[in-house]
């Protein structure tokens, strides 16, 4: 079956579409494409706080969703499905989640069936509702002799721990921290909005770490609560920046601070799971940032580091593959959450359908 995978994650800069074709349990990437966010569109995200703003950006972006599918089914040919995550505008892991893009809209918009809302199912099932990809990484990168933790560097980070020939119960994954969205954010403001990101890491690499702001900043419950946990801009939005803004040094030192804190967040994470050696494997917006990657090394000396291009996944699609997998599992009527990702009471069957 050919599924196409839409993605569009907690950084807020657009649109990814992954098509995939799937034989069982064989994986082939076809092609994959991102469409940037207006500037209109991701400032009206980050302000959607009343009812009538959320069902109209409910309705734009099942518009959007479908113009960049059909943008991918141009490119690569036809699709059977569609796996759309959504746009997440509020997620309080083990309560309560909300994604938007109308999925009635964008299966309109495609001509296929969509696969979406995947998160409320585990929540209702007594889970986190994130993360979702693990079962993924399980079929992707489970390796019979060697321990391998993929790790996804988007808005979020978060790691799919599998040890060696591990049953699908054995998988650890969770939410580490901050990935690129607090970098984000202040290399926003230090461009004056000409840059949603730092290019290469050279803000953070012309910058000097704050040690005292970043002690703070790790001493904070979450990073030594047991998973499963999830995190979000509820945790690293406007109101973490702004106490990081408090200390009054330059946005240079404070783009170094906040990209320590993602390696370093990471890696404690890394650490309380496994001390052996292990695969790394990167993928999300964060494996182009040499200074994460120079960070990463240097905290973790025995595990071996490689972007997930080197496994065969294209690492930017690799969230939208793995709804493109999920929509696939969901479509044959079969369980892909990981309870011991999640902490869900059991595996159940993920999304709605529209027809």
């Amino acid at each position: 079956m050919r599924v196409a995978g839409v993605m569009s994650g907690t950084s807020l800069d657009g649109i990814d579409v992954a098509v995939v074709e799937i034989q069982g349990r064989k994986v082939e990437t076809i092609g994959y494409q991102f469409t940037p966010y207006a500037e209109s569109t991701r400032a009206a995200l980050l302000g959607a706080l009343d009812a009538a703003r959320i069902s109209r950006l409910n309705v734009h972006l099942g518009e959007l969703y479908g113009r960049a599918v059909r943008n991918a089914i141009r490119r690569f040919g036809a699709v059977e499905l569609v796996g759309c995550h959504g746009q997440t505008i509020f997620h309080e892991g083990g309560a309560n989640t909300l994604q938007i893009g109308e999925a009635a809209v964008l299966a309109e918009a495609a001509g296929v069936p969509v696969v979406s809302n995947f998160r409320a199912r585990d929540i209702a099932a007594g889970g986190q509702g994130a993360p979702l990809v693990p079962f993924v990484d399980f079929l992707l990168f489970r390796h019979p002799r060697r321990a391998r933790i993929a790790l996804n560097i988007g808005g979020i980070a978060n790691i799919s721990f599998i040890p060696p020939a591990a049953s699908p119960e054995e998988v650890v994954a969770f939410d580490t921290g901050p990935g690129n969205m607090v970098i984000d954010a202040l290399a926003r403001e230090y461009t004056g909005g000409k840059r949603n990101y730092d290019r290469d890491g050279k803000i953070a690499a012309s910058g000097r770490i704050d040690r005292k702001l970043l002690d703070d900043l790790l001493a904070d419950s979450y990073y030594r609560r047991r998973p499963p946990k999830s995190a979000g801009r509820e945790e690293y939005g406007a109101e973490f920046v702004a106490r990081m803004k408090q200390s009054n040094r330059p946005l240079p030192d404070l783009i170094a601070t906040a990209t320590a804190l993602t390696a370093a967040t990471i890696a404690n994470a890394i650490r309380q799971i496994t001390r052996g050696a292990a695969d790394l494997i990167v993928a999300g917006g964060g494996v182009h940032n040499p200074e994460i990657l120079k960070y990463l090394a240097a905290f973790l000396p025995e595990v071996e580091i490689a972007s997930s291009a080197a496994y065969g996944i294209n690492p930017d699609a690799k969230e939208a593959i793995a709804f493109a997998v999920l929509a696939h599992e969901t479509w044959r009527r079969r369980p892909s959450n990981l309870p011991s990702a999640t902490g869900a009471r059991r595996p159940v069957l993920l999304g709605c359908i529209t027809p």
